[in-house]
């Protein structure tokens, strides 16, 4: 069992759909101090799963993080539900009404095939090669 995985358990074991906690009564609830890029940098509380093992543990639970005040040092972690999943009592997520039977919208594709570049064009050489020599001019060289 990982240091983090009793957050995991405690988020699951809610009933709400936001769960709000300090950054105190997280390290209560995992029995470790958080490390200090927890107290001090709002992105190591990110829903990205590649962040850190902590966010893999909520994410897995069904949560994200939302509301994350640093001063305050509290954040609040919010119930996720995905598409088609049973929410066993909980809040049910709002059907989207212009979603097709896969769940995408039907403008998906629609533009599809209507660019056409031409052979021989370069889509990284720039529309206006006077362009560097402004930005130099207004503000200096090592801008660019």
């Amino acid at each position: 069992m990982g240091k983090y995985e009793n957050l995991g358990v405690f988020l699951q074991k809610q009933r709400t759909r936001e769960v709000p906690l300090t950054f105190r009564e997280i390290e209560k609830i995992t029995g470790v101090k958080l490390p200090p890029k927890a107290q001090y940098h709002r992105a190591w509380w990110s829903n990205n799963a590649a962040n850190n093992v902590m966010t893999k543990v909520w994410l897995s639970a069904g949560f994200e993080s939302a509301q994350v005040d640093m001063e305050a040092r509290k954040l609040v972690f919010r119930r996720v539900i995905k598409a088609g999943e049973v929410s066993g009592g909980f809040a049910e997520a709002a059907p989207k009404p212009y979603a097709t039977k896969d769940g995408r919208h039907p403008a998906r594709g629609a533009l599809k095939g209507m660019v056409h570049i031409p052979p021989g064009v370069d889509l990284t050489e720039p529309a206006d090669p006077e362009w560097a020599d402004l930005v130099d001019k207004k503000y200096g060289p090592e801008v660019r």
